[in-house]
């Protein structure tokens, strides 16, 4: 096996419509004032982004057409042609169909044809994972550029007429929490030493003996009329779990590269939310790095948010400098992250 340095040279992203602030949700699922306080209080998020019309429930975007938004902004910034690329990883929990494949869609908008693509079902974890499968490509001298993607489009589970003060707390969260988005990056084995370097990826399943703390149904002829809600998390187990997977996850990268916490300079939190996103971070005290957050404005999009954290990081990355990201996939609790490190003098 050839070991070759893979580098990432670029990110996109791509949101569906305006944001959509707290005030405007309140309003549409008509609900009062005290409910805004305890979605600025517990949440924290600001906006999110919804890839339906709010008022009917219509889709307005799919995951495919986000996707391809995100690839072709990445594509474009990397400099990279489709023709370019050898191998197309993406990761979702929320594909547009269960055949054909998202991926296959979106390579097929972008004119690539002839090469491996994968699609990855997962939560949170999947942009990591995508990460993990195009490096271990990348490294063995049969490919040279990889084209990596995750998103997820969560509101077409949204029943625009739910009576949100009459939902239990585990569905009522999600109608606050999450929102649409995609993105994507170039990797590439082929020089670029400008560009930050992938220095290591790690992905663990950790559910053994674990009950699921999110659980998102896809319904089927037999089952759609099942009483049984589309999506519900156990928030309490999440809020509690996802710190210490986070702590385990940064301090495996740590020991792995024989780095030190006081010598990364940037941080790329799990975004939950941005109430958990802080007690994560202070949990995980990087006490000199720059937090990499996006959250509060794009609400919680899965397996997007690692792509928007990674675009707003390469616009301020400087040499040299060290950066990790954590991501923990919640459902049947992945954890996974990432280090990057950029070469040079200052």
């Amino acid at each position: 096996m050839v070991d070759r340095t893979v580098r990432i040279l670029a990110a996109g992203t791509a949101l569906p419509g305006a944001p959509i602030d707290t005030e405007t949700l309140a309003a549409r699922f008509g609900m009062d004032r005290l409910w805004q306080q305890w979605v600025d209080t517990f949440i924290g998020t600001r906006t999110r982004h919804l890839a339906l019309d709010l008022e009917t429930g219509e889709p307005r975007e799919s995951l495919a057409d986000l996707a391809t938004s995100a690839a072709a902004a990445a594509l474009a910034d990397a400099r990279v042609s489709a023709e370019e690329i050898d191998l197309v990883v993406l990761g979702t929990a929320t594909p547009d169909t269960l055949m054909p494949a998202t991926v296959n869609v979106v390579a097929d908008r972008l004119r690539i044809d002839g090469i491996p693509t994968f699609q990855l079902q997962s939560g949170c974890s999947g942009a990591v994972q995508t990460f993990d499968v195009a490096t271990s490509m990348l490294a063995t001298g049969r490919y040279r550029t990889a084209l990596v993607i995750g998103g997820d489009v969560i509101a077409k589970h949204y029943d625009v007429t739910t009576d949100l003060a009459a939902l239990p707390p585990e569905e009522l969260v999600n109608y606050v929490l999450f929102g649409d988005g995609a993105g994507a990056a170039v990797l590439t084995a082929e020089g670029h030493d400008g560009s930050p370097e992938i220095r290591t990826v790690l992905t663990r399943v950790a559910g053994l003996d674990r009950r699921p703390g999110q659980v998102l149904r896809w319904y089927g002829l037999a089952d759609r009329d099942s009483a049984r809600a589309p999506a519900d998390e156990d928030y309490k187990a999440i809020e509690e779990l996802v710190p210490q997977l986070a702590d385990e996850v940064a301090q495996e990268l740590l020991d792995d590269l024989g780095w030190e916490r006081e010598g990364v300079g940037y941080l790329l939190p799990p975004q939950l939310s941005v109430t958990m996103t802080d007690k994560i971070t202070k949990r995980l005290d990087f006490p000199l790095a720059e937090e990499i957050t996006c959250v509060g404005e794009t609400g919680n999009n899965g397996n997007a948010l690692l792509f928007f954290q990674l675009e707003r990081l390469l616009a301020r990355m400087t040499a040299p400098s060290r950066a990790i990201a954590v991501a923990i996939e919640s459902s049947k609790w992945i954890k996974a992250g990432l280090a990057l490190e950029q070469h040079g003098s200052v």
